[in-house]
């Protein structure tokens, strides 16, 4: 789902936006990198087109992806099948933030977050202006 752009400044920003404000809960990076366009074009272009294939160099995240999009403002985030390509729940297997190396529930507790949200690592618990929709 389409959300507003959030300023560079906040790009290292880990810790609590208090609930009831945009944003509220726990806030973690959990990867950064960077994204290359895989077929030439310009982004405005490919997002006019509704279709945006992609490959990310992130510390987590790697390999070729594409954005698609299903209906008005939602798309759909799609991993094509490539060496990086796995089962593995990465939030599973790699739950810690690449700062800082705390878990989300670590991040509360130190900065006087909600801990129990924080700690289910369930997505749905997360507040919805901060997590990605997730098709179940």
């Amino acid at each position: 789902m389409t959300v507003e752009d959030h300023p560079l400044d906040y790009a290292n920003f880990e810790g609590v936006i208090p609930e009831g404000q945009y944003g509220g809960g726990t806030v973690m990076v959990w990867d950064q990198g960077t994204y290359e366009l895989e077929n030439g074009e310009h982004l405005n272009s490919l997002i006019r087109k509704g279709q945006l294939k992609f490959k990310l160099k992130g510390e987590k995240l790697k390999g070729s992806w594409v954005l698609v999009r299903t209906r008005d403002r939602n798309w759909l985030l799609i991993k094509h099948r490539d060496r990086y390509a796995s089962d593995n729940e990465l939030t599973e297997t790699s739950p810690t933030s690449v700062l800082t190396r705390r878990t989300l529930a670590e991040i509360a507790s130190q900065e006087g977050g909600n801990v129990e949200k924080a700690a289910t690592g369930d997505p749905r618990s997360v507040t919805r202006s901060k997590r990605t929709a997730r098709r179940n």
